[in-house]
């Protein structure tokens, strides 16, 4: 066994010191301790100390690399030994369920992660904190609170207002000479769900002024891109994941990178959090307009506050960060889909032309009924996550599942594109169909799939609370733009180009793409600035 020439060129000399004394002490091991437990999954032979951090640092991105490993050992379950840390990669359906359902008391904690502990501010949030009573509190928070459907309900306005500034954005794009009527999807929909979730927390659109046009100003860009940036580090591979006691060298620049993001985002945020607290204890303000409010004034009791403003600032930035990712991927890359397949967009607009009509915009109340443009959203979800893994979930003990053994401590990835694509699971995997998620007429095709074919939203004790909201932003944002404009590829092209990104899975390029108002002119015109 050796190190290749090429790696050691790749590897920080630090790490690589310890390579060659993990191999030294390998060379050494002469025997191996005999065991009658059952196996660990399948995977590559770690050096002691690193694991496979050198192989993992040499093929990047991580989570390709183990896609890859796991076809090469035709297993849909393999562990990975990370510094002294087992992460277990799973691709099966069946094994997803085993952890996350028939075991979910054991797998129901996070793991211990600088780039989680940095996001929340030492674990004072909900999605990112090990198992504990600040998770329970914020669980509380969420799901009675934040979430709760008298909440959603009373939010619809602020929703349904940046739907509408949606549709006015998109209409100044199509008229705009300058663009030739081509739209930039990846924009409009990022900022869309950048929109809505700020809408919703902190009552406006913009923290700056915005463009003339309706877009978004340079405020909004930078918070959007510093969301985006600390989902791209988060759980990211980095190697002080792994080796803790190496975080202060931050030998990959994640720590540096997440902290900036972090620092760039909240600089945003903390002065309206602030400025909202001062005016709740000057009596300034009486009623509650949106989830920022509803934070301040939960108690603990009559005088005491439930939340510190920490915990309020953190909090937020985690569901920020939960808006604006999955809902707009999924919605660009449906969108790219779709357009290269008209038929595909011909009966999407059909179903809403038979459901709504071309008289008025589509309103969260029909969604229920727009079971075909849900099904091409699912199709989306299934195909194209934007995640490569669900957020890590920890072992709490020793267990057997599926016949192998997890110590414990061992991090379980559940393999987005890895359930979606299954070719045992899927007829033609690659596919775009979305047919395949309607069953019969009187079935409402939902976005969450609970058996775990694909992984759109988790289930179980650490599933996602907030699958109402993020189902209903993500058909919005499809609806609404099949509804009001009709779209083919830009003039200079035939096709959109459907190349994945090397570094993630999202689209490599973003999608440009040619819109025409497809409903009467008045409509457009009737919209209120607000």
């Amino acid at each position: 066994m050796k190190i290749e020439t090429s790696l050691a060129n790749d590897l920080p000399p630090l790490l690589l010191a310890l390579c060659l004394i993990s191999l030294l002490i390998y060379k050494l091991k002469s025997t191996k301790k005999s065991s009658t437990s059952p196996p660990l999954p399948p995977g590559p032979t770690a050096y002691p100390i690193v694991g496979s951090l050198p192989e993992m640092l040499s093929n990047k991105p991580a989570f390709r690399w183990i896609h890859n490993l796991m076809q090469e050992l035709n297993t849909e379950i393999s562990c990975i030994k990370l510094g002294s840390v087992h992460v277990i990669a799973v691709t099966s359906p069946e094994l997803s369920r085993e952890f996350l359902k028939k075991q979910d008391a054991i797998f129901d904690s996070r793991p211990d992660a600088m780039s989680a502990r940095i996001t929340s501010d030492g674990y004072l949030t909900l999605a990112l904190s090990p198992s504990g009573d600040q998770w329970a509190k914020m669980r509380r928070v969420m799901k009675s609170g934040v979430l709760a459907n008298t909440v959603f309900q009373r939010l619809h306005k602020k929703r349904r207002e940046e739907a509408d500034h949606l549709v006015r954005y998109v209409y100044k794009q199509c008229k705009n000479p300058d663009t030739n009527g081509s739209v930039n999807v990846r924009d409009a929909a990022r900022h869309y769900c950048g929109n809505v979730i700020r809408k919703m927390v902190f009552s406006k659109r913009f923290f700056g002024s915005g463009m003339a046009d309706g877009g978004p100003g340079i405020e909004e860009r930078e918070h959007v891109d510093g969301l985006f940036a600390i989902l791209s580090c988060l759980y990211g591979f980095a190697i002080a994941e792994f080796l803790p006691w190496l975080e202060v060298l931050d030998l990959d620049g994640h720590k540096k990178k997440i902290t900036n993001a972090i620092k760039n985002v909240r600089s945003y945020q903390d002065p309206e959090i602030d400025k909202r607290m001062e005016m709740w204890e000057k009596g300034l303000k009486s009623e509650e307009d949106d989830i920022l409010d509803l934070l301040i004034n939960l108690k603990k009791s009559i005088n005491e506050p439930l939340l510190s403003i920490w915990e309020i600032k953190a909090l937020i930035v985690e569901i920020m960060i939960e808006t604006v990712d999955n809902p707009s991927n999924a919605v660009e890359w449906a969108l790219a889909e779709m357009i290269n397949q008209p038929d595909i967009v011909a009966k999407a607009c059909e179903e809403l032309d038979q459901v709504v009509g071309k008289d008025r915009l589509v309103q969260e109340f029909d969604l229920p009924k727009l079971n075909y443009v849900k099904a091409c959203l699912k199709e989306s979800f299934r195909i194209h996550p934007l995640a490569p893994f669900n957020v890590p979930h920890v072992s709490s003990k020793d267990t057997v599942v599926g016949g192998y053994f997890i110590p414990k401590g061992s991090h379980v990835l559940l393999s987005r594109p890895g359930l979606g694509r299954n070719p045992r699971v899927w007829d033609e995997p690659l596919r775009f169909r979305p047919e395949r998620h309607i069953h019969d007429e009187a079935s409402e095709v939902v976005l969450a799939d609970p058996e775990l074919h694909m992984l759109s939203f988790s289930t179980g004790r650490r599933g996602c609370p907030g699958i109402v909201l993020g189902s209903t932003i993500s058909t919005m944002l499809l609806a609404r733009l099949i509804q009001c404009f009709a779209w083919r590829p830009p003039l200079s092209a035939n096709a959109i180009d459907l190349a994945e990104s090397g570094n993630d899975l999202a689209l490599a390029k973003p999608v440009i793409a040619h819109a025409m108002p497809r409903l009467n002119s008045q409509i457009y015109l009737q919209l209120k600035q607000n």
